[in-house]
């Protein structure tokens, strides 16, 4: 089989595989989406400090059941032909925080494309640690191969807006026109929000994003002050949610300027590990009683419902692909994100 496996940053490479035996308790599934994200690229570029090389990375996964071991046979619940989908954040399951139910911080978790063979390759034998935690989900009828591999970043999204209490009559503000900003529009507007503003340094990404989702405002960083703008949209009163879906210490330190009173700040997009600080003006929480929450990842519950969420048209993400490409395209597929050059981008392998 073809497998793109990586071994140094810049260094990825296409290469024939063997299809090794499967455990008693393992399953074989040939990968029909693998989507590419950010985080791919900073693994090409850089390297991943739980990823020990070489590896086959890719974490956004959909594909096929084509083989089981003989533990998950008969009355297990998998026949060969299910279509599935792949969790990519695997916590222990059996820790104290995942006891109670606070899964996305395990101290255990381990991942997709990191620590196992990940789904840039023809099949992917599941890891077990996914299975005992209920990590494989069926996908819907009516729910695409190629939907369903996004259904893995909408799971944080949802996560991120669930930590951050977005809902009903809300105006939020999302910051990074991304794919995962995109689908942060798009889920606050299913949870009940009475606007959403989308903030994005680049004019052409925020152009090529908002011909999609449609915010209520378009604001471009570039070109205007994105507080200034937030603040003039709500009546100087501020936004009710802020969500810094990118990776920039500004856009958290304009985020406390921009939010309501008892509003809610998500810092969602992580920073850069040589960049990991900002300014923060400790009055204007204090004084403005504001709340600011983390957002790591999602729960095998929280794929779950990003499926569901797709398949009821809640959330749509067809539109949000822009590209399809081969697992041979895989570096353009990586300069493609890398360059915002596209909403999302799948590989088809």
């Amino acid at each position: 089989m073809k497998v793109a496996r990586f071994y140094a940053p810049g260094d990825l490479r296409l290469e024939e595989a063997e299809q090794r035996p499967l455990g008693t308790d393992e399953m074989r599934i040939r990968v029909r989406h693998c989507s590419a994200c950010g985080t791919d690229v900073k693994i090409f570029n850089h390297g991943h400090h739980h990823l020990v090389p070489p590896r086959v990375i890719g974490h956004e996964i959909a594909g096929e059941v084509v083989e089981l071991g003989t533990d998950l046979t008969g009355g297990a619940g998998w026949a060969v032909g299910d279509r599935v989908q792949v969790i990519a954040a695997v916590p222990c399951g059996t820790c104290a925080d995942c006891a109670g139910g606070r899964m996305t911080i395990c101290p255990g978790q381990t991942s997709v494309g990191y620590h196992y063979d990940g789904g840039f390759a023809e099949y992917l034998v599941v890891p077990v640690q996914v299975l005992a935690v209920d990590g494989l989900n069926r996908i819907p009828q009516g729910v695409g191969f190629a939907e369903a591999s996004v259904a893995e970043p909408l799971a944080c999204v949802l996560n991120g807006q669930e930590l951050a209490g977005v809902g009903s009559g809300d105006e939020v503000v999302v910051i990074g026109a991304g794919p995962v900003g995109c689908m942060h529009v798009r889920l606050a507007r299913a949870r009940g929000a009475a606007r959403v503003f989308l903030v994005e340094l680049s004019r052409s990404r925020l152009d090529m994003s908002a011909a999609v989702v449609e915010p209520d405002a378009a604001i471009c960083g570039s070109e205007v002050d994105v507080v200034d703008e937030v603040l003039t949209l709500t009546g100087g009163r501020g936004a009710d949610v802020v969500i810094t879906a990118a990776a920039s210490g500004a856009a958290q330190e304009d985020a406390l300027r921009m939010t309501a009173r008892r509003g809610r700040i998500s810092l969602f997009g992580g920073l850069p590990k040589d960049k990991p600080t900002i300014t923060l003006d400790a009055n204007l929480v204090h004084y403005r009683e504001l709340s600011i929450v983390g957002a790591n990842g999602s729960t095998p519950a929280h794929n779950k419902r990003a499926l569901e969420l797709i398949a009821r048209g809640d959330v749509p993400v067809r539109d949000l692909i822009t590209h399809t490409l081969p697992l041979d395209r895989l570096p353009e597929a990586i300069r493609l994100v890398g360059a915002g050059a596209a909403i999302k981008v799948t590989i088809e392998p």
